[in-house]
């Protein structure tokens, strides 16, 4: 993916042609190569800032074209703020702020990587870097025609300038160019129609990370069966597309270290089977395995940067169809672990296949922690939005951890209650449980669901409804899915499991 994206790192130097993108601080205070190259500017930028009541405030911008003294079509001041202040997240963001004043037919762009107060460090740089490449993503593959006298654009040519250029570029390619490799993996399989992503292309395209020493493994139907996977099958059996599990393992770190776990929900559509969905919307329902998508893109960025962890990772790949031979409400399935789900709406089906992944995963590799991610309740948007996904788990430190990560990164967590006093809600008369618990407290009911599948294991579940998918426009994603996850368990793993 890296090939196409035509993004360099170079000294600073005054550009012949194209866009110069520029930071400043509170005050219209400039650090001092951005000085010289604006050097023939100067009493243009200072009349334009004084006309605008630019200052420099963060995310603010300056806009001039054809400055004077100027060889560039134009030239882009961006308020930074206070520089001195600014964490991770915040030159990402600026990344992608700079990115979108980069017009859709230019061919070049410099961006100049200082502050007032001098160059940015190499992985400051790299950082800034990310932003730029995460909001030039689109996903317009299918599209076949433009507007008259339009041609398909191409990408234009970023130029990151920074003092120590080498370093730069490594802090990259060895850190957050496999990130952004794995965000956009992820962005990717969401936003494709489910006529072209189904279950078994999912699994070839998992194929994709042996390139890069991963190992591999897909179970069909019949190995499933053998497993006694019912719960997930029940899901499947009645679209034409047959189900898949797919396990990814990156053996990074020491030959005796656990490893840790990530499990995706991957619905590649999702009518809602006999329980049918309104018609409203269910377009969206592609998106319905954007936990698997997270998981995938995740194992892509850990192998790429040779993270120094063993790390597994396990997406139950289905479609939820309703013909003659679907599930139906009031059937009972026996799980991989022999505990019974009485089926009450068969569009409660997400935690169904997790909870035969999940048992699969604890049982034959023995992880350290497990974490699932899953698009699995409308109820949780109604309380969170779309600005974080429900956290639920059963280990304290993960949990504090994961919302640690979620504020360096901006995919932010916030928790929500498991207790028994909530397991009443899905007890059955018939089975083991029922898999709905009713309208009240939806999230939670299916989180409890999920519990009864990880024993003594530290677990953590992800509802990312709202954030997945439809997802909010930010500084870095104009796409209809943000790629949402990979950043995060990124930084988790990076902080804590890494040796």
């Amino acid at each position: 993916m890296a090939d196409d994206r035509k993004l360099a790192f170079a000294p600073f130097a005054t550009p012949d042609a194209g866009v110069l993108i520029v930071f400043c601080e509170e005050g219209l205070k400039f650090g001092s190569a951005t000085r010289k190259a604006l050097a023939p500017a100067d009493a243009q930028i200072k009349r334009a800032a004084e006309g605008e009541k630019f200052t420099g405030k963060s995310g603010s911008i300056l806009d001039i074209a054809a400055p004077t003294g100027l060889k560039v079509a134009r030239l882009v001041v961006i308020g930074a703020g206070k520089g001195g202040k600014l964490k991770s997240q915040d030159y990402v963001k600026l990344g992608g702020i700079a990115m979108g004043k980069v017009p859709s037919r230019a061919a070049a762009a410099t961006i100049f990587a200082e502050f007032a107060g001098g160059s940015l460090k190499p992985d400051q740089a790299a950082e800034l870097a990310l932003g730029t490449q995460l909001r030039a993503y689109v996903f317009d593959r299918y599209k076949t025609k433009r507007k008259e006298g339009e041609e398909a654009p191409e990408k234009p040519a970023i130029t990151i300038a920074v003092a120590n250029a080498s370093q730069a570029k490594k802090a990259w390619e060895q850190s957050r160019e496999p990130v952004a490799d794995g965000v956009i993996m992820a962005r990717d399989l969401i936003n494709e129609p489910a006529n072209v992503l189904y279950p078994d292309e999912f699994a070839k395209r998992c194929g994709a990370l042996r390139k890069l020493g991963v190992t591999v493994e897909v179970l069909d139907v019949p190995a499933m069966k053998k497993l006694g996977m019912n719960a997930l099958l029940g899901v499947g059996q009645g679209s034409r597309k047959d189900s898949r599990v797919v396990i990814m393992r990156w053996n990074g770190g020491k030959k005796k270290d656990a490893p840790v776990a990530f499990i995706g929900k991957g619905v590649c559509f999702d009518t809602g089977g006999i329980s049918i969905k309104p018609a409203s919307g269910m377009e969206d329902m592609k998106g319905d395995m954007a936990g698997a998508a997270c998981v995938v893109g995740l194992m892509h960025a850990l192998a790429a940067r040779k993270a120094k962890v063993n790390a597994v990772g396990a997406i139950g790949c289905v479609e939820n169809m309703p013909d003659g031979n679907a599930q139906r409400p009031g059937d009972i399935v026996k799980t991989m672990n022999g505990q019974t789900i009485e089926i009450i709406n068969t569009d409660a089906e997400g935690r169904l296949v997790l909870a035969d992944v999940l048992h699969y995963v604890n049982t034959r590799d023995k992880p350290k922690f497990m974490i699932d991610l899953a698009t699995l309740t409308g109820a949780i948007i109604v309380a969170l939005g779309q600005e974080y996904a429900g956290m639920f788990g059963n280990d304290d430190r993960l949990c504090d951890r994961l919302t640690r990560a979620g504020q360096d990164t901006m995919e932010r967590v916030w928790r929500m209650p498991l207790g028994p006093e909530y397991d009443k809600q899905i007890d059955s008369k018939f089975a083991d449980m029922k898999n709905t618990g009713g309208r009240w407290g939806g999230s939670i009911t299916a989180a409890q669901l999920l519990a009864r599948f990880v024993d003594k294991t530290p677990w953590v579940h992800l509802d990312i409804a709202g954030t997945a998918l439809g997802s909010p426009q930010t500084d870095i994603n104009k796409s209809w899915s943000s790629g949402w996850g990979v950043r995060l368990l990124n930084q988790l793993v990076e902080d804590h499991y890494e040796r």
